[in-house]
């Protein structure tokens, strides 16, 4: 199975060009990360172009201080987009295949007509692009009060847009906390998933420990047809890289089926 490091968490001590060739060194398949707006685009193309490493996925800006994204913010729809069109922009200029719409701290009616007037924007000026907007549910004790807390939540919101450009980020750290049965889910929910992401449960540290048995979702994930990267989106305790023993590891039953 292949494995995309998230560089928002891994190698975060260095400079995003840097955190790209460390992934590449430690045999990462691809990269993804969060917010690389302070990098200009040609220094990362350049780091990808020389390691070989696709970007796959960026996120649009958090907002302001304590928001956790903007999409899902009655009034505040033309910050929104400008932080979506900058995003896909961005991810134009380094070949990154996807973007990540954050919905930020939002509830009721009028955030969800909001929500979905802005992934409509996001998507029609995508699906231009060629490029995929993926949306993510995540969980309350990490993000209290953020719009998007359930998979059939985002489900819904996927399947009243309609729009092919938009997928659901499956995030299983997320998932597992909010309701768990993360294979069932995942089965179940498989045409509408863009991306999908591990980590430990409960600590969100690398995926070789915790309730959740990373080793068996994924041979599951990947019996059920499932061949992209899986995104490393953990916290690391201490150096990134003497975390890493799970790679292999992983990378070997996952492949194998054991």
């Amino acid at each position: 199975m292949l494995f995309s490091a998230n560089l928002g968490f891994l190698w975060a001590d260095l400079p995003l060009p840097a955190a790209i060739r460390a992934a590449a060194r430690a045999g990462f398949d691809a990269v993804e990360c969060h917010w690389p707006y302070a990098v200009p685009a040609a220094e990362v193309r350049q780091a990808l172009d020389e390691t070989g490493l696709a970007m796959l996925g960026i996120n649009t800006r958090r907002g302001g201080a304590g928001e956790n994204g903007l999409a899902a913010l009655p009034g505040r729809e033309s910050e929104a987009r400008a932080a979506i069109d900058e995003a896909l922009a961005y991810a134009v200029e380094i070949g990154c295949g996807s973007v990540h719409v954050m919905a930020g701290i939002a509830a009721g009616e009028a955030a969800e007509a909001t929500f979905h007037a802005n992934l409509t924007h996001a998507c029609e000026n995508a699906a231009q692009l060629g490029l995929t907007v993926l949306i993510e549910p995540l969980n309350p004790h990490d993000a209290p009060g953020y719009f998007l807390n359930d998979a059939d939540q985002a489900a819904r919101i996927i399947g009243k847009i309609g729009h092919p450009a938009l997928k659901l980020m499956f995030d299983c750290y997320h998932l597992q906390i909010c309701g768990g049965d993360l294979l069932c889910r995942f089965e179940r929910l498989l045409p509408l998933i863009g991306h999908v992401q591990i980590a430990s449960v409960p600590d969100r540290g690398a995926p070789d420990h915790g309730e959740l048995d990373c080793a068996e979702v994924l041979g599951e994930i990947g019996a059920l047809g499932w061949a992209r990267p899986i995104g490393a989106e953990y916290r690391p305790v201490g150096a990134t890289d003497a975390t890493l023993g799970w790679l292999p590891v992983l990378r070997q039953i996952a492949v194998s089926g054991a």
